[in-house]
């Protein structure tokens, strides 16, 4: 919701209603002996009843020894009625594991909706026109607006035109996503071990340490350096932990192939992680 030159980041369905066991994150609004109504952040804040006997798996005195006013909670929808407009949630069937990946998905698509806000400022759209012509198709697209804004900002603007973003949206989608969107990097490393007992091993060996430099692409970065001979450290850098697992294992098959033709005694050794 923009406020003058501020907005508030929120996140959007598609939909009018939550399905029954969606999980939804709320804002806690009031809270009573016998329960608590919440917000619906997904669902335009639609109110929602949570029972007393759903806030907690054991027996408590006081709601408000669970639950605060103004709180963002995580709770999953126990009944719809849409004729009446109304839905009941539980908290106490949440797990902390689900409980988490929801707000790690929710706090992602808040920066989502920042992105298409300020784009959307940068070429004189509103909010809904942002979603309706950028947002729901990188949806549709990738599974999530924010994803899909990760690939613009790893793959460039070509992302989002194929997800089908018209044009007046691709730059300032692109140059605000490089801005506002941190992409996640893991990194995979161990330690190599090379030795040579021919008059020029000093060369061999480095043949060796090249060819694991190479393994290096677009998607992976690789950094090998000594950490007092023979002992090198080799780091595989890369957005996708199983890409960089592909990527670490092809470095060290290539390099034990190169070692074995320059006659250098390699070994390798995983860093645990």
């Amino acid at each position: 919701m923009e406020i003058g030159k501020r907005w508030y980041a929120t996140v959007r369905s598609r939909k009018d209603f939550p399905d029954a066991n969606e999980l939804v994150v709320a804002t806690v609004k009031e809270i009573f002996d016998y329960g608590a109504y919440v917000e619906l952040d997904e669902y335009k804040n639609m109110r929602a009843y949570l029972p007393w006997s759903e806030v907690a798996s054991k027996w408590v005195k006081d709601v408000k020894d669970i639950i605060r006013q103004g709180e963002k909670i995580v709770v999953k929808v126990i009944r719809v009625n849409r004729q009446k407009g109304q839905v009941d949630v539980s908290l106490k069937r949440v797990y902390d594991a689900e409980k988490k990946k929801k707000m790690q998905w929710f706090k992602r698509n808040q920066r989502a909706e920042k992105v298409l806000q300020i784009a959307a400022q940068r070429i004189g759209k509103s909010l809904d026109e942002a979603y309706r012509e950028a947002g729901w198709p990188l949806e549709d697209h990738y599974g999530d607006i924010y994803s899909g804004l990760e690939a613009a900002v790893l793959e460039g603007p070509d992302a989002l035109r194929s997800a089908g973003i018209k044009e007046e949206w691709v730059v300032p989608l692109y140059e605000e996503s490089v801005k506002h969107i941190q992409i996640k990097q893991v990194k995979l490393s161990g330690t190599v071990n090379l030795k040579s007992l021919e008059p020029d091993g000093v060369e061999r060996i480095r043949k060796v340490l090249l060819t694991i430099k190479s393994s290096a692409s677009d998607q992976v970065k690789v950094n090998v350096y000594s950490i007092g001979a023979p002992k090198y450290k080799v780091e595989i850098i890369t957005s996708d932990y199983k890409v960089g697992e592909r990527a670490l294992e092809k470095a060290i098959q290539e390099a034990g192939r190169e070692a074995q033709r320059k006659k250098v005694e390699m070994t390798f050794v995983r860093d645990r992680t």
